[in-house]
C-alpha cells in the first residue's frame, strides 16, 4: 500500500505492506536512525516520535495509520541537523543521558510534555515520563534537564 507521511517537514511517499510499523518505516524506508527499537512491546518509549504533536511509541502504530499525517523524529527537532534544541540541548546541560540509547525517545516524550503543560512540575515530568525506560541514568538529571527545557528552576 502507498503511504504519504510528512516526516519531519519534508513530505515523503512509499509503498510498504499495511503491517509495517512507523519505527521500520523511519529507520528503514528513511533511513531516521535516531527513533530506537527497544521493546517492540511499548513497555521502553525509545521509539517515541510526535504525531501530529502528540507523542507516541511508534513501535504500535502501523505506517498506514499515519499516512496522511506529520510525524517529527529527534533529526527533525532543528532545522539545520545539529539537534540545537533547548530540550536537547538541556539533557546535555544537566547531563540526562549516558548511555544515549533511550534519549531520542525521552526528548520526545519530554517536547511534546512541555508543549502540553508549560508549567509543569517535577511530579509532572515524572509522571509524564513513566512510560518510558532508561537503564542507566536513575532518571534525577533527566527530570532536571526537562524542567529546565521548561524554564523551571530543577533546584526549586
Amino acid at each position: 500500500m502507498k503511504v504519504e507521511i510528512n516526516v519531519n517537514g519534508t513530505a515523503t511517499t512509499a509503498d510498504v505492506e499495511p503491517r509495517t510499523l512507523l519505527v521500520h518505516y523511519l529507520r528503514d524506508n528513511l533511513g531516521l536512525k535516531a527513533t530506537n527499537i527497544g521493546c517492540d512491546t511499548t513497555s521502553c518509549g525509545a521509539c517515541t516520535v510526535l504525531l501530529d504533536g502528540e507523542s507516541v511509541k511508534s513501535c504500535t502504530v502501523l505506517a498506514a495509520q499515519a499516512d496522511g499525517l506529520s510525524v517529527t523524529t529527534m533529526e527533525g527537532l532543528s532545522d539545520d541537523g545539529t539537534l540545537s534544541h533547548p530540550v536537547t540541548a538541556a539533557f546535555r546541560q544537566e547531563h540526562g543521558l549516558q548511555c544515549g540509547f533511550c534519549t531520542p525517545g525521552m526528548v520526545m516524550a519530554a517536547v511534546s510534555l512541555i508543549e502540553e503543560n508549560p508549567d509543569l512540575t517535577e511530579a509532572d515530568v515524572r509522571s509524564g515520563l513513566e512510560g518510558n525506560l532508561c537503564r542507566c541514568t536513575g532518571y534525577h538529571n533527566i527530570v532536571r534537564a526537562v524542567l529546565v527545557a521548561a524554564g523551571k528552576d530543577p533546584d526549586a
